[in-house]
């Protein structure tokens, strides 16, 4: 993976084609979601895709945290602002977009951030159905089917090595707190270099439109899911 093939860089600011944004979410993270299609009416480009470009730009650190302000749209050109600890995306306005905070040392060995970068949006792009369906199906809620809203809030990863090229992401539990009709909900996995652990991380997420759980919808949601998955696939 060139992640320089995703993405464009003029007179220092960041942006990207609807193009460039979709191929990244199906052919790197495999996340067929609807909105990332190039044709969408409510288009955005992956998180994913901030959080590799990010680390493409400066590298892999002992703690990083990623906060999602804000959807990216192809309309809208990034401009890194950093203070201190702290690096902020932000558009010309001064809206705020994605901000990092790292801690502890930093290294950029490119084979260890692709290694990364490959392995955690690989896992990031199961969320639906494969980890998101069993948890909703436990807590007995799900996303209203005609309009889900999943907003990815933040990730954060923690690193003991910075310089693993095998690097493995396992799933190692999720919870979900639900409050009326929204629910805040955590996925939390382990990362190895082999048999050995060099660190772990969350993936967190925000469910609007909660409501009871309904096998049969939710089987029909997924069928529909799988069907674009698999038309793709097949091209």
């Amino acid at each position: 993976m060139n992640i320089e093939d995703y993405y464009g860089i003029d007179d220092g600011a960041i942006s990207f084609s609807r193009e460039s944004a979709s191929n990244f979410a199906k052919k790197v993270a495999g996340d067929f979601n609807p909105i990332h299609d190039p044709e969408s009416r409510r288009f955005c480009v992956p998180g994913d895709l901030l959080f590799a470009v990010f680390l493409h730009r400066h590298g892999l650190s002992n703690e990083m945290t990623f906060n999602f302000l804000n959807m990216v749209t192809d309309s809208v050109q990034l401009h890194e602002q950093s203070a201190g600890d702290r690096v902020v995306l932000q558009d010309a306005a001064k809206r705020d977009y994605l901000g990092v905070k790292v801690a502890g040392v930093a290294k950029n060995h490119a084979p260890a951030i692709a290694a990364l970068t490959s392995a955690y949006v690989q896992f990031s792009g199961q969320t639906f159905p494969y980890l998101l369906v069993d948890l909703m199906k436990k807590h007995d809620v799900m996303i209203n089917p005609a309009r889900p809203l999943v907003i990815y809030n933040s990730m954060e990863l923690k690193l003991t090595q910075l310089e693993s090229e095998r690097v493995e992401l396992k799933f190692s539990g999720a919870t979900l707190a639900a409050e009326g009709k929204k629910a805040q909900v955590g996925l939390h996995f382990d990362i190895f270099d082999g048999d050995v652990q060099i660190g772990d991380g969350a993936k967190n997420m925000l469910l609007g439109g909660l409501r009871p759980f309904d096998q049969s919808v939710m089987d029909k949601l997924v069928a529909d899911y799988n069907v674009i998955k698999n038309n793709y696939q097949a091209v």
